[in-house]
């Protein structure tokens, strides 16, 4: 072997050993750390939105309602000893997951491609039916969000950026037909008043607001024709939501929710708060939900 040779050879090895070290750095720097960082401080950050029965405060002010319990449930199996709460207007909670001010968002959030595209979700933890609030006696006859589209004069109160708006939309509702409202009380008295002829929501939270008696002069529209198949199959499945970078805590996260899911206080959760078991996920997955 020549000393040429014996120097463009040592000179390729210490390129490679450096690529090495430049691409080992690179990887280490991309090390995902979201949930040995969040095990390490034994606290995770929880954002929610007050719309009962998904989210809201109870009597003594303690966080409850069926996505902080179902949470509560999945962090006990992650061994996070302590949650801290933080609440926010529902449209800023993906913000709030963005600029690093919570880890993951529980408050009955659906599973969206829009959504999709900003979060990653977990695998749902509930599956519901549409409804509609309407004043006492249903004066405008409203048994159906088709008889809102049919009738261009009628407005509608949605939850700003709620699911419900969302199919609205793709069933022929104008924009001029919506008023927004932060949360279901406010629609509520959009509706006493007169300012929308009625509140477009999840039948939960239908449910939830006759069964503690806060339907005021409204009531739940019944009978009520749910929309067609084709455009609801795959929504109304709700879910957690995380920063699409913190892999590793959602995955430990769907597998801790996979176990606590399967059993008795899952249902138990599901019951209190006015799910039926109608409304249980099932066997869908957020995977199926957003490519069909």
């Amino acid at each position: 072997m020549t000393k040429r040779t014996s120097v463009i050879i040592f000179t390729a090895a210490g390129l490679a050993l450096c690529v090495a070290a430049l691409l080992g750095l690179r990887q280490g720097m991309q090390t995902d750390d979201s949930l040995t960082r969040l095990t390490k401080a034994g606290s995770i950050r929880i954002g929610y939105a007050v719309e009962a029965p998904h989210a809201f405060l109870d009597a003594n002010g303690k966080v409850t309602g069926q996505s902080p319990e179902v949470a509560r449930l999945v962090v006990a199996r992650l061994g996070i000893p302590r949650i801290e709460w933080r609440l926010a207007e529902f449209s800023q909670l993906i913000d709030e997951l963005a600029q690093d001010r919570i880890d993951v968002i529980a408050a009955g959030m659906f599973i969206t491609p829009e959504r999709a595209r900003k979060v990653a979700f977990s695998e749902p933890i509930f599956h519901v039916s549409q409804g509609l609030l309407v004043a006492r006696g249903n004066p405008r006859r409203l048994f159906s969000y088709e008889s809102l589209r049919d009738n261009p004069k009628l407005r509608v109160a949605v939850l700003t950026g709620a699911v419900e708006q969302q199919l609205l939309r793709r069933m022929g509702i104008q924009e001029t037909q919506f008023t927004e409202v932060p949360d279901a009380l406010t629609g509520r008295v959009a509706v006493e008043t007169g300012r929308a002829d009625a509140l477009a929501l999840s039948s939960p939270s239908i449910s939830w607001m006759a069964g503690h008696e806060q339907l005021g002069k409204t009531e739940r529209a019944d009978p009520f024709t749910q929309p067609d198949a084709s455009l609801t199959r795959h929504s109304g499945y709700g879910a957690f939501a995380f920063r699409r970078e913190d892999k590793a805590l959602a995955k430990a996260w769907n597998n801790a929710q996979r176990g606590a899911l399967s059993g008795q206080d899952f249902k138990e959760i599901m019951s209190t708060y006015g799910f039926l078991p109608g409304d249980y996920p099932g066997d869908a997955t957020t995977r199926e939900i957003l490519t069909k």
